[in-house]
């Protein structure tokens, strides 16, 4: 049932169920095991890691599970390690490993993707992303599964320089390093048009653009170097017939039409970003998928979730397309309880008739 809650959703055949997922919960071990009875921490093998999850996203009726298969490691040959905080159950995360290739901004601004990563073998592609793709179906066969690209055009930059040089190089010279993103582009659009030519259905394409402030530059400088990069990259899945699912971190509302004329399929978003708007404007022609506030589900009342999960479903429930999850995921930080009862209010609301 899952599986198709969520295919109709995405082909905009209103099911009668709204479908969800959820990012980071299949790894929150004691909500895991609370839901589940299966005894798994953050110390378990990954054979009941991997049973447990399987279990959990059942009982919790997941319509897919975010995925993608290009991520840093593509990059490795030269990129910024900024660390990381701890974030999952247990402080498993924590990387204290910060370093940076670059020494000055010339060298920031002279950089040439090609000449450092190099030609890739579009066969070998193709068969990585159909592998990862027939490995996620063998471990959620009941649900809508894809595969990927993390590192799309900005997150792609971040990875290579950083904030700092990333920062700087838009700062000291906005024109050579947006030739600098020209190049990343050309250099990424290999991946797209070997996921173009994979054999999943659905594809999930993540692109960190802004802050939770919004645009960290010129909103002009978007207009100029990623949107008509997003054009290019996408082009080969359009032709493909691809699901495009698109997603960003932070507040993206003043850049939602730019994203759809792109040709996307479906909005993936945290809390900040207008899911009203999304849901007025684009509701009968693109999948959301949002945007409930996992500050509120971690510090607030029993009330306050209800709220929150109402005002969630106001916004989407006659709108085809909708999928429920928490838009900045559900950490371990979030109390067992709480994530509890938000799973209680969503299986109360989630039945259109």
């Amino acid at each position: 049932m899952a599986y198709q809650n969520a295919m109709d959703a995405l082909n905009l055949n209103m099911p009668r169920k709204v479908p969800r997922t959820e990012y980071s919960a299949s790894s929150y071990w004691s909500l895991v095991s609370a839901v589940t009875g299966i005894s798994v921490t953050p110390e378990s093998d990954w054979e009941t890691k991997s049973r447990a999850s399987m279990a959990f996203e059942k009982a919790w009726d997941f319509g897919f599970t975010w995925s993608v298969l290009i991520h840093n490691q593509v990059l490795a040959e030269c990129r910024t390690s900024m660390g990381h905080a701890a974030y999952a159950e247990g402080g498993v995360d924590m990387n204290r490993n910060i370093q940076c290739p670059f020494d000055d901004i010339e060298q920031v601004l002279s950089f040439d993707p090609y000449k450092v990563y190099g030609e890739k073998n579009r066969e070998q592609l193709i068969r990585d992303f159909d592998a990862n793709y027939d490995a996620l179906c063998a471990g959620h066969p009941d649900q809508v599964n894809m595969t990927g690209i993390y590192v799309t055009m900005i997150s792609g930059l971040i990875e290579i320089f950083g904030w700092d040089w990333l920062l700087e190089g838009l700062g000291e010279d906005p024109d050579r390093f947006g030739e600098v993103a020209d190049h990343y582009a050309d250099w990424i659009y290999q991946y797209f048009d070997a996921l173009a030519a994979s054999k999943a259905p659905v594809v999930m394409i993540h692109d960190d653009i802004v802050w939770t402030q919004g645009a960290f530059a010129n909103p002009k400088w978007y207009r100029k170097h990623v949107f008509p990069a997003y054009e290019k990259l996408f082009d080969p899945l359009h032709k493909a017939g691809k699901k495009i699912l698109y997603t960003s971190d932070g507040t993206f509302t003043e850049f939602i039409d730019d994203i759809a004329a792109c040709g996307i399929n479906g909005f993936v978003m945290e809390p900040t970003t207008d899911m009203a708007y999304i849901a007025k404007k684009y509701g009968k022609t693109h999948a959301f998928v949002g945007n409930a506030d996992c500050r509120i589900l971690t510090f607030g009342t029993k009330e306050d979730i209800r709220r929150e999960v109402e005002r969630c479903f106001n916004i989407g429930r006659d709108c085809p397309g909708f999928f429920l999850a928490v838009g900045n995921h559900l950490p371990s930080s979030v109390p067992v309880e709480n994530a509890l009862y938000y799973n209680e209010c969503y299986e109360e609301m989630a039945y259109r008739w």
